[in-house]
């Protein structure tokens, strides 16, 4: 047996690739979208050409069918240019991926093969105002007529709400059994009646992300837009965190790179006390802990993925990675503000947008506690 910490030729080809696109597209476009709140949409543009999005989308719908490691290489290098514009991209595969695992032939192609085409945005679409953490609090119905299906509900912060083609929705078909196959899902067209999109929230942090409420009122969906069968949306919808959260974690690691990017070339310019505060103990200290860290979270993410890539059970994993590295960038991007100390609570340096854009990755994709009570689970109830 043996494990290796190397990329393959190909990895490196899409690290370089997207670090290049990070340094040169994202990175010069991020104050605009972080002080507007303009979806980058010719960044998006951009990528898509460069085949930066809907990266696993299966080779048989036009797509490169990559990997999980391959998606969590990507995502640090995306999220060290911006996270919230990383977030507008890498939010396609949220909703892409339970739709890859359980949607009918006719659906991939139908939904997923376009996406590869030109750019196109998905959604998806379960957390509501009520029902967080506690997804089993869901409300939204879908009630079988005939043919389709009516769905009325409300759901909250959707990660491109106002810029979808479609959302996967997951909503309750049999309210008395809940998880327990009592919820449902389906590709849900936003251009359907009956569908209102709130406006963007004006969030703490990753601005460049548009976030919406959408809430849905006698929607009809086609019956054959349900995917899978019908009791299966709990799964599908917590089958993609296998896939998702490693990236989410990777791109805490590379928001963490950033802020300690940032650190470094600071303490080695800035004089006090005759010295460069490189050389004082407590600031060489503080980023030698963010090294480490950092260190840790990226092979947390890659162990997560490579479980996955080699068809391996890797909800434990994946939940450690999340909760590790969500926690670890807003340690590091705190601390880099302390390195900086007063510049570093000013909008003019780079380092205070980061704090704040590290704050919601302890939140989305299950909060830091919910990943705490994941791994809980799985030592106690299923066994390491």
């Amino acid at each position: 047996m043996s494990v290796s910490f190397q990329l393959s030729e190909e990895q490196l080809s899409l690290q370089e690739l997207a670090r290049d696109f990070a340094k040169n597209e994202i990175r010069p476009a991020a104050p605009h979208h972080d002080v507007t709140g303009e979806f980058p949409v010719e960044v998006l543009r951009k990528a898509h050409a460069q085949g930066l999005m809907n990266t696993h989308i299966p080779e048989a719908y036009g797509g490169l069918d990559l990997g999980a490691l391959d998606g969590v290489v990507l995502a640090e290098e995306l999220a060290w240019g911006c996270t919230g514009i990383g977030t507008a991209m890498e939010a396609n595969g949220l909703a892409q991926q339970p739709v890859i695992l359980g949607a009918s032939d006719a659906l991939k192609r139908k939904y997923l093969a376009p996406m590869t085409e030109e750019l196109q945005m998905c959604a998806y679409c379960v957390t509501e105002p009520g029902a967080g953490s506690d997804v089993q609090g869901m409300r939204t119905t879908a009630v079988k007529k005939g043919d389709k299906y009516v769905i009325n509900g409300q759901k909250m912060w959707i990660t491109n709400g106002g810029v979808a083609e479609w959302y996967f929705v997951v909503a309750l078909t049999d309210p008395a059994k809940k998880a327990r196959g009592g919820m449902s899902a389906f590709i849900v067209e936003r251009k359907s009646p009956g569908i209102t999109v709130g406006a963007k929230e004006q969030n703490m942090g990753q601005r460049a992300s548009d976030t919406r409420a959408i809430t849905f009122e006698d929607v009809e969906v086609p019956a054959e837009n349900l995917v899978g069968r019908e009791g299966d949306g709990w799964l599908l919808a917590m089958a993609a965190f296998d896939y998702t959260r490693a990236s989410v974690a990777a791109a805490s690691v590379g928001l963490a790179r950033a802020a300690m990017d940032y650190a470094i070339e600071y303490a080695q310019q800035r004089q006090t006390f005759g010295t460069a505060i490189a050389n004082h103990q407590a600031v060489s200290f503080m980023i030698a802990e963010m090294a480490m860290n950092i260190d840790a979270g990226r092979l947390l993410c890659w162990q997560a993925a490579q479980l996955k890539d080699a068809g391996l059970r890797n909800t434990m994993q994946s939940s450690m990675a999340k909760a590790f590295c969500a926690d670890m960038a807003m340690k590091v991007a705190t601390d880099a503000v302390q390195v900086f100390g007063g510049y570093g609570y000013s909008k003019e340096y780079p380092v205070e947008k980061l704090m704040r854009d590290a704050k919601i990755f302890q939140i989305y994709e299950g909060t830091s506690q919910i990943q705490r009570l994941i791994v809980s689970r799985e030592l106690f109830v299923r066994g390491r």
